[in-house]
């Protein structure tokens, strides 16, 4: 049998010492307080909030920010390594952690003027504050150009209107990345908790991500400072923070998809049927052998494309195939591991249904599989389908 059926082509052995370590001590945390507490949490539909702080000690937020904003000033590499563990817990706890550090962390970052980064960095970073990111709204989501919020010049700041919707860890965010548009310009905002006018209601009824905070925000003459305005314009602004988030997504979905595999491979050696494991027979090999096949292809894809953001060598369409391949792939590993597992692939006593369900959210946000497949076609013939 294969040393490490899990990394099938040995790519271990080309991470750096300091990114294995970094992976191990993350995939710790999720065997130890992660993996034990999630599936009642998952049932529960709540968050589990005592995570946070224990992540924050671990250095998962602000993971590739400079240390002079207290961040640990990693690799991307290293990101995505720590994506992949958390998702393999649950896809809540590494959407929770994607949002603080690709859409919440990276715009102020990037586009904050250095009194906002100073203000908010080093308490995002530790987790003092948790943030949120304001773009899809109930009637624009892939077509985020055509949203519908406003902001308005008034002395001194700004007054911001406007309704958003799905909004990751809304409810208990501190600060929101909004995006909204001034004069007809998509531009960002820092909105914090508390100002007059601001509402984040939590949204019920999931059967997907349940252990993830999602929220409805509203704005209501919303007035903000002027130094919360981000210095970007145009798309170009969140369309720089999807593309981040969506790297990490490549990478979480392999963790999802090593834990249903792994889930699968376990039962079929213990699970007996006329008189064997059904592991022994073709039919099961074969499925067995079709998710290591994908899995291990989807690794190479993130490595690759982990060493090409390191080198600031990427291509957003890159980062949309790998996005659009490996959550795929993933979502068909869970369905067949139920189908291994057969009716107790139902239970809560395994992972594969809980995986499966937030697969096809995670299918879905930061760029359905369709619009990716619509980047990559633009790409690769030179025509736009969507306009």
């Amino acid at each position: 049998m294969a040393s490490n059926v899990f990394d099938y082509f040995d790519i271990d052995e080309l991470f750096t010492e300091e990114e294995r370590l970094f992976r191990r001590t993350v995939r710790q945390f999720v065997d130890n307080e992660v993996i034990p507490i999630i599936e009642m949490h998952y049932r529960d539909g709540t968050f589990p909030m005592h995570l946070v702080p224990k992540m924050a000690e671990l250095g998962l937020f602000g993971i590739t920010l400079s240390p002079q904003y207290g961040g640990s000033g990693a690799n991307y590499t290293s990101y995505g390594l720590a994506m992949m563990e958390l998702e393999r817990g649950d896809s809540a706890v590494r959407s929770f952690a994607s949002v603080q550090n690709s859409l919440v962390i990276y715009p102020i970052y990037r586009y904050g003027c250095e009194n906002i980064k100073k203000k908010f960095l080093p308490k995002l970073a530790n987790a003092e504050l948790i943030g949120c990111f304001g773009l899809t709204e109930p009637d624009y989501g892939s077509n985020p150009a055509g949203l519908i919020s406003t902001a308005k010049k008034i002395d001194g700041g700004y007054v911001l209107n406007g309704t958003k919707m799905w909004i990751t860890n809304g409810n208990i965010a501190d600060i929101a990345v909004v995006w909204a548009k001034l004069d007809g310009v998509i531009n960002g905002f820092i909105v914090e908790k508390g100002t007059k006018g601001y509402r984040a209601i939590e949204m019920k009824g999931k059967h997907s991500l349940r252990a993830s905070n999602t929220s409805e925000l509203i704005l209501e003459d919303v007035e903000v400072p002027e130094e919360n305005r981000l210095l970007i314009e145009g798309l170009k602004g969140p369309l720089s923070c999807l593309t981040q988030a969506r790297y990490g997504i490549a990478w979480g979905a392999i963790g999802s998809a090593l834990a249903v595999f792994e889930s699968a491979l376990n039962y079929s050696k213990s699970r007996i049927q006329f008189g064997k494991p059904i592991g022994a027979f073709q039919i099961i090999q074969e499925k067995l052998v079709w998710m290591l096949n994908e899995i291990t292809k989807a690794q190479l894809l993130a490595y690759r494309l982990g060493r090409l953001k390191d080198q600031n060598k990427h291509r957003f369409q890159q980062v949309s195939l790998a996005k659009r391949n490996n959550v795929d792939i993933a979502l068909q590993c869970a369905r067949i591991s139920r189908e291994i597992h057969g009716a107790n692939g139902i239970l809560d006593e395994y992972p594969v249904m809980r995986h499966m369900a937030n697969l096809e959210s995670v299918k879905t946000y930061e760029g359905t599989h369709d619009i990716h497949t619509l980047i990559l076609g633009e790409d690769i013939t030179g025509f736009s389908a969507f306009i």
